[in-house]
């Protein structure tokens, strides 16, 4: 991919310039060839029978990493991306103008959450919806198990075209479609935009809780009030719950050369690799033995990080029922220079700890609250 997008090689070595890819991009899309579906499909090889690739990814329940699978899973989404808008009319050896990147990662939905340490893992892939400037890439994971693929999640990333120079967004191939399986794979492709249009309008930023969810709040504060106290104020934690303010983990990153992208911005993959790993040991820390993974959804990059940056990230448990928990982390990087915050990016895990029941979440302020209902949602979709 460096090569095909001309990236710097070295950080310490030349500067970023792709002032040269800016003037080729096309004033329509109409001037871009339609590519079809099966034009964008890849297959890649995680090698875990390599001892020395697999020693990156082991955990130390000799289990597998599941942030690095989530790298891996973002450098593909960009890869597919690219393989899209190649021409191949114009060979290996040509350069891509334009800047793909993940804008949204609508939902990894894990199926087998205990990937074996000792086979190969095969991610494929292809475009399954575009728009003008974004694109939906699908995925699925699989691995042999007696003999036999099998599958180990699907994941779908939104991603956008961008120039390279003025950073605005960029046309993309359009996708045609061939035959009425095609179409009804592009049909809910549109399904999901328009989904997510949806829950963007309905956000509890935006609009109040419905009816049901302003019960449901009602009902978790009378619980928490002393009832030999004719008060509001006076709040007791029932039985076999929780306090949501106690349910924060946070760490803070400096981002080096190291973790750059092919833009020099911060990786992506990276970015969700350390989001999971907070995100897993808070989980840990709350249900007092080892989660899995069930789903990840939701993620919104807003804005890139930048190197140097001082990113610091916060986890929260937002809901829990039964054995499993909802966890969100909130990314923002921070000027030291004036200690402004700026948000970059948010998670949302759902976790399982497949043994005993985990505590009950209860919200103390409204704020907690609405994060609780916010929660709720993530975890009923």
């Amino acid at each position: 991919m460096k090569d095909l997008v001309g990236a710097q090689k070295l950080y310490s070595v030349g500067t970023y310039d792709r002032s040269d890819a800016a003037s080729t991009l096309p004033k329509d899309q109409s001037e871009l060839r339609e590519r079809g579906m099966k034009e964008s499909y890849q297959e890649a090889i995680i090698p875990l029978t390599d001892d020395v690739i697999k020693e990156k990814y082991i955990n130390f329940y000799k289990g597998i990493r599941f942030g690095r699978i989530l790298e891996d899973l973002d450098t593909f989404a960009v890869w597919i991306g690219y393989s899209h808008n190649r021409d191949p009319a114009k060979g290996s050896d040509q350069k891509s103008n334009l800047s793909i990147v993940t804008a949204f990662v609508d939902t990894i939905e894990v199926k087998h959450s205990r990937i074996q340490p000792d086979q190969d893992v095969k991610m494929s892939g292809h475009v399954t919806w575009a728009g003008k400037t974004s694109l939906e890439v699908t995925m699925q994971l699989e691995q042999m198990y007696q003999d036999t693929w099998k599958k180990i999640l699907d994941a779908k990333f939104v991603m956008v075209a961008r120039d390279p120079v003025a950073k605005r967004a960029a046309f993309v191939n359009p996708l045609k479609v061939i035959n009425d399986e095609e179409k009804e794979i592009f049909e809910m492709g549109e399904q999901r935009k328009k989904k997510r249009q949806d829950q963007s309008t309905q956000s509890l930023l935006r609009t109040p809780p419905d009816a049901e969810e302003r019960l449901l709040i009602h009902d978790l504060f009378l619980q928490t009030l002393d009832p030999n106290s004719a008060s509001f104020r006076v709040r007791v934690k029932p039985e076999n719950s929780v306090w949501m303010e106690e349910t924060m983990l946070k760490t803070m990153t400096i981002c080096h050369p190291e973790q750059r992208n092919l833009y020099n911005k911060v990786f992506g993959g990276f970015l969700m690799r350390k989001a999971f790993e907070l995100a897993w040991a808070n989980a840990n820390l709350l249900c007092q033995s080892r989660p899995y993974v069930l789903a990840v959804d939701d993620i919104l990059f807003r804005k890139p990080v930048e190197i140097g940056s001082l990113l610091f990230l916060s986890s929260q448990i937002v809901y829990t029922s039964g054995t499993k928990m909802q966890v969100k982390v909130h990314a923002e990087v921070v000027n030291p220079a004036d200690g402004h915050h700026d948000t970059t990016n948010m998670f949302h895990f759902t976790f399982d700890s497949k043994k005993t029941n985990v505590p009950i979440l209860m919200p103390k302020s409204y704020a907690e609250a609405m994060m609780y209902l916010e929660g709720k949602r993530h975890f009923e979709r």
